[in-house]
């Protein structure tokens, strides 16, 4: 298959979702409250429908199972990547993630989460959680019983363009007026370790899972930052975030034309600005801001043509 597979999102209510993904993207969301654009996934949780071509109406996860051959055979029993647009129009609960063999050992098999955001908007001195300053698993579990939140909990102040490495095991969350793209493992395990003690619509608060949380915390905290390599191409400018073990991270800021090479297992792409078009030996394909799409393995070579900020990864 030389050509994108175009992909419907789902979209998620949460407590602390607003309106961005609608005025922002022109998503036909009706909901005041959606938190979660699930982009390209095939968790059961939420998966992508195919939009367009021969697998018109199927879900992603169909396609792994079914056509392996799309994603240059790679091995695994789930799809491994999952990207999501964030918009947190209230803090997000206090939360961390355990690694794979934890997950695998207390979730019935489901991945790890390892996870990263590139911020794609926010409002004047926005912030996030990230980090803790608990030097012992004591210190850490007396803080949080105690609800020593300022004195436990990181902020950080986050601007539009950064991005941010989140390895599982760390405390992390996203604060009011941030709008991420969040590319992770395909897992939907979180754990709370606050929640502001916010209760829902009904008057019940969220539940939390302070044991599990303080198994997987990573203690001390490690700042894990990796710096970005720019590169000029011709008709573009490429940045490479990450090359880690889960994922790799990418955005492609496209002025003209740029010409590429499809010889990863497939690779994951979000617009997050602009409009063109990709190029491919089976004709051209038109993509704006919103659009998510992968290509699969076998497209070769393909061009982008257009103004457009794209956000790419692969496994």
């Amino acid at each position: 298959m030389k050509q994108p597979i175009f992909l419907t999102p789902l979209f998620q209510e949460r407590i602390w979702g607003g309106t961005k993904l609608r005025t922002e993207f022109g998503y036909d969301i009706k909901s005041d409250l959606t938190g979660e654009c699930w982009a390209v996934s095939a968790h059961p949780n939420g998966q992508s429908i195919i939009s367009s071509g021969s697998y018109q109406g199927k879900m992603l996860g169909e396609l792994w199972n079914q056509h392996r051959e799309l994603f240059g055979n790679l091995e695994g029993h789930s799809f491994p990547l999952l990207t999501k647009i964030l918009d947190a129009n209230n803090d997000l609960s206090v939360q961390v993630h355990p690694n794979d063999e934890y997950a695998n050992k207390h979730e019935n098999g489901e991945l790890g989460k390892t996870e990263c955001w590139y911020v794609i908007d926010c409002e004047t001195d926005a912030e996030i959680i990230f980090g803790h300053t608990a030097h012992t698993k004591e210190q850490f579990l007396d803080m949080v019983k105690c609800g020593k939140w300022d004195t436990l909990l990181r902020r950080v102040k986050v601007k539009p363009g950064d991005f941010f490495y989140v390895p599982s095991g760390t405390i992390h969350a996203l604060c009011s007026g941030v709008l991420i793209l969040e590319t992770q493992q395909s897992s939907d395990t979180t754990y709370r370790v606050y929640d502001y003690d916010r209760v829902d619509p009904k008057g019940k608060k969220r539940d939390l899972h302070i044991e599990k949380s303080i198994d997987v915390t990573t203690v001390p905290h490690k700042d894990v930052y990796i710096a970005p390599i720019v590169k000029e191409i011709q008709g573009g400018i490429i940045t490479t975030f990450i090359n880690e073990k889960y994922f790799s991270v990418y955005k492609w800021d496209i002025s003209t034309v740029a010409s590429f090479t499809q010889d990863k297992k497939f690779l994951n792409g979000s617009v997050l600005k602009g409009a063109g078009e990709i190029v491919t030996k089976e004709g051209s394909f038109p993509i704006e801001k919103g659009t998510h799409f992968i290509l699969p393995s076998g497209v070769g070579s393909f061009e982008v043509k257009g103004e457009l900020e794209l956000i790419v990864s692969h496994p």
